[in-house]
């Protein structure tokens, strides 16, 4: 069994096969049930490493413990980036997983075309071989980054959320934010602080009304994305979902002015942006808040998306290959849902090998592991 990606869904499969008697294919290769992690970050924490500096444990959505380890006290004022590594890092240490890192793994293909056949994962570390594949590998690689004409001549700045790191690099400037989502709200509230901001959005923002109740309403937005995977459609946002919220950031932009927002420019010139009316707005720096998509472009080899560039799903696993469960994707996004997917996920691929009476037996290849 090879786990790809050591984020939070990735500790959870990882955690739940070693509960089922799994061990190291690291220190025991010729075992009968063997798993390895392979993780690209060079140290716990996944995407959490990267997230930008003024996201604080008070502003970010709800952390789900990892499995049988509740988190210790925090501070609320702690950048996300430093807490939750910290407590991937600590989760590590007590389950003691075989996670190799920084790996990279560049493609998983078929070795044998039967169900109960083998996958190959190539990756920096070498080739394993595996009879079924986790897939842990969330978003963060892969930002949506929109085209509009004439943006190569921008001479301005250009950021992706994926790259920002404060609003302390748009101080004084006129900063174009683009994208109707959390993370835009949050980074819109602060740079607009320290900078004039003019919000763009492809749609009419919608904000709830009311508190959110996650027992109830948690379950219906859970429901509706799996509806969606299940028939094979690609996934929205979490906010196509479920709305913005008037979070204390999204209140504090408001009062400041900043929630005037605007239809989507047409054009990009070099001093500025084109909008929708035909008139011109200068600007020194674009903030693309444009959201991520599920990072799976070494899983391409395998073909699993269909005509509407979805992947249909049956739970955690690829209705048109048995030997691929994803984890920390569609209804599992969430902290809580990527617990629940990794527990999923190696339950249902026990119950399938007990099913057919095949012999769960794999092992990283040691030879290529070298190479």
């Amino acid at each position: 069994m090879v786990v790809i990606g050591g984020g939070q869904s990735g500790l959870s499969a990882g955690y739940h096969l070693k509960r089922r008697g799994f061990t190291s294919a690291v220190t025991d290769p010729d075992g009968d049930r063997t798993f390895v992690v392979l993780d690209a970050e060079p140290a716990a924490g996944g995407a959490w490493r990267h997230r930008w500096e003024s996201l604080r444990m008070n502003t970010v959505n709800g952390i789900f413990d990892l499995p049988d380890f509740p988190q210790p006290p925090v501070d609320p004022d702690e950048p996300s980036r430093l807490a939750v590594p910290r407590y991937f890092a600590t989760f590590e240490q007590a389950t003691d997983l075989p996670i190799l890192r920084p790996v990279t793994v560049t493609a998983v293909r078929r070795v044998d075309a039967r169900p109960d056949g083998e996958l190959a994962v190539d990756s920096s570390a070498g080739t394993w071989t595996a009879r079924a594949v986790i897939n842990a590998t969330g978003t963060w690689t892969n930002p949506v980054r929109p085209h509009y004409p004439g943006q190569e001549a921008f001479t301005g700045i250009q950021v992706h959320t994926h790259d920002y790191v404060s609003a302390d690099q748009f101080a004084g400037l006129r900063v174009a934010i683009v994208g109707g989502g959390i993370s835009a709200l949050q980074q819109l509230e602060e740079i607009s602080r320290v900078a004039t901001t003019f919000w763009y959005t492809r749609r009419e923002p919608v904000f709830r009304e009311g508190g959110f109740e996650p027992e109830v309403e948690g379950r219906q937005i859970i429901a509706k994305v799996a509806a969606d995977v299940e028939a094979g459609r690609p996934t929205g946002s979490v906010v196509s979902y479920t709305d913005l919220a008037w979070t204390p950031y999204a209140l504090a932009a408001m009062e400041r002015g900043a929630l005037e927002r605007r239809p989507m420019f047409t054009a990009i010139e070099p001093g500025g942006v084109c909008e929708a009316d035909g008139s011109f707005t200068p600007v020194d720096a674009i903030l693309w808040a444009t959201g991520f998509k599920a990072a799976l472009a070494h899983l391409e080899p395998l073909g699993l998306r269909n005509e509407l560039g979805g992947i249909t799903m049956r739970g955690t696993q690829v209705a048109g290959e048995p030997r691929v469960h994803l984890v920390g994707f569609g209804p599992s996004q969430s902290t809580v849902g990527s617990n629940r997917a990794g527990r999923q996920a190696v339950n249902n691929l026990l119950r399938q090998w007990k099913a057919t009476s095949a012999a769960p037996a794999y092992a990283g290849d040691g030879a290529a592991a070298g190479e």
